[in-house]
């Protein structure tokens, strides 16, 4: 791979957005591509954003630079909608439709936005929106909505199939390579054409 191709992962603390983004720097080890990234986190312990920046095929820092970005997965509505800045005019953002208020963005005493509303703010992107919770439940566990994302945004990625589904099968706990397996074909099946 001669291009370079940079993701960022935004989510809550505690949605697993570090682990996504270490399938995916995975995946590129197995397929032997040069990888940087870096995380930055928000009080993400207390339910703070967390962001994820995985730079592929990059020979240059490990932060991705506002409307820079090829790819946007947002495991949370909100954390799309505040992140959809640091994509690049036409690339695709990739959504879960949980909606987690508050967050660390979202201050209290505002009125909680409805879901729709926040859809519609992001049509101006290349939308796909993922019932990830749904997805997960159904495969086994709704702690697996990240590898259901990451199955989602997979036919966007310069990653191969076989390598991003090794990657999980590397990544993950072994007592949860099955399920893990599970949700991210599942996830790739419902997410959207490119």
């Amino acid at each position: 791979m001669n291009c370079r191709f940079d993701v960022l992962v935004v989510g809550i603390g505690g949605q697993g957005t570090v682990l996504a983004s270490n399938i995916l720097g995975e995946a590129c080890v197995i397929e032997g591509i040069p990888v940087r990234g870096a995380e930055t986190h928000g009080m993400a312990q207390r339910g703070g954003s967390v962001e994820s920046h995985i730079r592929i095929g990059s020979t240059f820092g490990p932060l991705i630079s506002p409307g820079s970005a090829d790819l946007l997965i947002a495991f949370d509505l909100l954390e799309g909608f505040r992140a959809r800045h640091f994509l690049r005019d036409g690339a695709p953002l990739v959504t879960s439709r949980s909606l987690v208020v508050p967050t660390s963005v979202y201050a209290r005493s505002l009125p909680v936005p409805e879901e729709s509303g926040i859809i519609s703010a992001l049509m101006g992107t290349r939308l796909c929106v993922v019932d990830a919770a749904g997805i997960a439940s159904r495969a086994g566990s709704p702690l697996a909505q990240n590898v259901v994302m990451l199955g989602a945004a997979s036919v966007y990625l310069p990653l191969s199939y076989e390598a991003l589904l090794e990657a999980v099968r590397r990544t993950v706990p072994e007592k949860t390579r099955s399920l893990n397996e599970k949700a991210f074909e599942m996830g790739r099946d419902a997410g959207c054409n490119p």
